[in-house]
């Protein structure tokens, strides 16, 4: 496959002009124009601004991942015979990339224990179904699960649903990805999300990107990026595998970008994967032995500084850079750069979080931003770079295990109801409570719960013995095939620009308005609609609430301004159509949300070196997908036209007596995939990269002690050759599961 000299550019109008031929130039264009949020990352975009425009209202801003999301929303319906055709077995054979394009699901089906095929089933049977097996299963025996796609009302309503049940088994997609994030950054500065808006990061000087890669997953990211370096400042970036678009990307909507292309990274360090504690606190030791630390905010706004510094000291410089493997020269190089910045921004993403130390990569990221007084001043702070576009709207408005006290108390208050006191469960104690018996019924609002999950033998073994499982979808997924209870219901939902106005909120703590606009298909409903229903069932005979209300997203909005500090303008926002950003997360003064009002050091341990000769495997998303969704099963930017492959150094592929192409076996604690061809890749030696989530069958279970988050960036592997049969071999197939 054709390598490319830069990300973006003529490659994604290309790709562009291609998704209008194949829905309608016209459609696209009225699509991406309308006053709705983008449905893919967390940056903000749309909204009553218009459509391809960001929250500092510049046009044109669009991507390729809204492209692929949005065409593959106005995609047509599902044939008839599609699934009376296609039995499970077959289903199973089918790519995430060919389910998704299958069409769009318009009738509700389910598959029960005798079942070959999925069958059709009226919405009246279905949700009637559902209500049964939720009451059979009870609230102690039932979970609820939410992607971060859903709206502030639909994920609003859903955990009220559950709470109103009697559980508090309610989690997110988050605590797969960023709950690091927020536990990090609550336990250190007293906010658990992004402390700058749009507008700072257009005036930061300094950019530090950590274990992330937008040109990928994030697009939009990389204008403001290429912004930083026209102003004459820097991006560092921290990533153990050199992305393309980190190096240089042509920015589609900028002419001068678009011909001559635009550098992005001033400094690109390859660590160790897991390697980023030993990495910074190397940045640390180098301001503090030169004395570059902003020792007057460090006095007046911080606690814990003594114990930080001693941390650092303590830790050798051969233990950083045996820990890191970083060159001295390169730590040193970071340094200087951050001890001339005035204002820095240090953004990451899953390559910080998924680990067994995730909080700890966060903390580290805090430590390094308050030795120079970088949170608290406007142009500089933390962004936590969110993938879903409404994963933080959906922590925010209640979609968490538990529930903030202020929040149970409006509520009660507000329904003169009482809800459940006891522990909730987040997602993986969730899954393996399924796994042990412990739970009966799920209900999954949107997502890929199934293709989310490490350990995808375990996880299938864990949902399978669920009595029943509902996914309200638009499309469908692997899980709608491998992540089946004894007995399965789809339930088919529009997409967001099919209902009414909803609400969403950027990473940005930015809330956005969307007009929504009519349905494309008969037979999918609204989440709301399909939600209040459910509540009708279920909980009206001896609930106080009145579900028949909650068809309509206003009432919803309504409560929620009453319900949850910091939406009281959703109340007005029908009328107004002014959108807002949260009150008292952005900090541009040195005053903190904390117990003390001061941030907080934390003094951390190096993690344990790695072993001789091991090599640790990371997953990663590819160009052509979006989180668990697969567009394409190319990845352009890295030259990949498949993703049955891993990528290793090269120095790696001659020490384990490999060639480049070969067909091996990748062996891990929990599980085997055959059949994985060996690519080169510009990695940090002793380091691999493997697709998610087809990967996930090789990542345990193993979470971070502190957020629950799945270490999905740092699994040990061995890799076995084995002689290829390419009639024979199935991509992808695991030969063994863990024992």
């Amino acid at each position: 496959m054709k390598r490319l000299s830069s990300g973006g550019g003529w490659a994604a109008i290309q790709y562009t002009l291609r998704m209008a031929r194949r829905v309608g130039f016209r459609r696209l264009w009225s699509a991406l124009r309308a006053k709705n949020a983008c449905k893919t990352c967390a940056l903000g975009m749309g909204g009553q601004r218009g459509g391809m425009v960001n929250e500092a209202g510049h046009f044109p801003e669009v991507c390729k991942k809204s492209l692929q999301a949005m065409v593959a929303d106005m995609q047509g319906a599902i044939r008839p015979e599609f699934f009376s055709t296609l039995s499970l077995g077959q289903l199973r054979g089918l790519s995430p990339r060919e389910l998704e394009w299958s069409g769009r699901l318009t009738r509700p089906l389910i598959a029960g224990p005798g079942d070959t095929h999925y069958r059709p089933i009226s919405w009246d049977d279905a949700l009637g179904r559902l209500a049964e097996q939720l009451r059979i299963a009870g609230p102690e025996r039932s979970f609820f699960y939410a992607s971060g796609r859903s709206s502030n009302e639909a994920g609003f309503l859903f955990q009220l649903f559950a709470r109103l049940f009697g559980t508090n088994f309610v989690n997110n997609c988050s605590f797969y990805c960023h709950q690091a994030s927020g536990v990090g950054l609550s336990r250190t500065i007293g906010v658990g999300t992004a402390t700058v808006t749009l507008d700072d990061v257009e005036h930061a000087d300094l950019f530090v990107l950590i274990g992330g890669n937008p040109a990928s997953n994030h697009p939009r990211l990389m204008r403001s990026l290429m912004q930083i370096r026209r102003r004459g400042g820097h991006v560092i970036v921290v990533n153990p595998l050199r992305e393309l678009g980190l190096v240089n990307f042509r920015v589609p909507s900028d002419w001068r970008s678009l011909l001559f292309g635009s550098p992005i990274a001033s400094l690109y360090i390859q660590p160790h994967i897991g390697g980023d504690v030993a990495l910074l606190t190397g940045v640390a030791r180098v301001l503090l032995e030169r004395r570059t630390v902003d020792d007057e905010f460090i006095e007046s706004a911080t606690e814990g500084f003594p114990p930080f510094r001693e941390a650092v000291n303590a830790a050798d410089w051969p233990t950083i850079l045996a820990s890191s493997g970083v060159p001295r020269e390169s730590i040193e190089q970071f340094a200087d750069v951050y001890s001339r910045s005035e204002r820095s921004i240090f953004g990451w993403t899953m390559g910080i979080t998924h680990h067994r130390h995730g909080v700890a990569n966060v903390q580290a990221i805090v430590n390094l931003a308050l030795l120079r007084g970088m949170i608290g001043r406007p142009g500089a702070g933390l962004l936590p770079i969110r993938g879903h576009s409404n994963v933080q709207g959906l922590g925010s408005i209640g979609v968490v295990p538990n529930l903030k006290q202020h929040v149970i108390d409006r509520l009660e208050s507000a329904l003169g109801v009482a809800l459940p006191k006891q522990p909730g469960l987040d997602t993986m104690a969730c899954v393996q409570a399924a796994a042990e018996g412990r739970m009966r019924a799920a209900v999954c609002l949107g997502g890929n719960l199934f293709g989310s999950n490490p350990d995808s033998a375990f996880a299938e073994r864990a949902l399978g013995r669920l009595d029943l499982i509902a996914y309200l979808s638009t499309t469908l997924n692997t899980g709608h095939v491998r992540g089946r209870a004894k007995e399965t219901l789809i339930l088919p939902v529009r997409a967001r620009d099919e209902e009414g106005p909803t609400t969403q909120e950027s990473m940005f703590n930015f809330v956005r308005l969307s007009d929504g606009g009519p349905p494309r298909y008969d037979g999918p409903r609204s989440e709301i609609e399909i939600l209040a229903e459910l509540g009708q069932k279920v909980l009206d005979a001896g609930c106080p609430v009145e579900w028949s209300r909650f068809h309509e997203h206003m009432t919803v909005r309504q409560l929620i301004a009453q319900a949850v500090p910091g939406f009281e303008p959703l109340a007005e926002i029908d009328e107004t159509k002014r959108e807002f950003t949260i009150a008292g997360r952005t900090l541009h003064q040195p005053r903190f949300p904390t117990p003390s009002g001061r941030a907080r050091f934390t003094p951390l341990a190096l993690p344990p070196p790695r072993r001789d000769g091991e090599l640790r495997l990371m997953t990663i998303r590819s160009e052509g997908q979006f989180n668990t969704v697969v567009y394409e099963d190319e990845d352009i930017y890295r030259g990949q036209e498949r993703r049955d492959v891993i990528l290793m150094n090269p120095t790696d592929i001659a020490r384990l007596g490999l060639v480049d192409d070969q067909v091996v076996t990748v062996r891990s604690s929990a599980g085997v995939m055959s059949g994985i061809r060996v690519r080169p890749g510009d990695i940090r030696a002793g380091n691999a990269a493997m697709y998610y989530p087809e990967a996930n069958a090789l990542v345990p279970t193993d979470v971070d002690p502190d957020s629950r988050t799945p270490a999905f960036k740092a699994v040990p592997v061995t890799i076995e050759p084995i002689a290829e049969d390419t009639e024979s071999r199935q991509p992808l197939a695991v030969l063994s599961q863990k024992s």
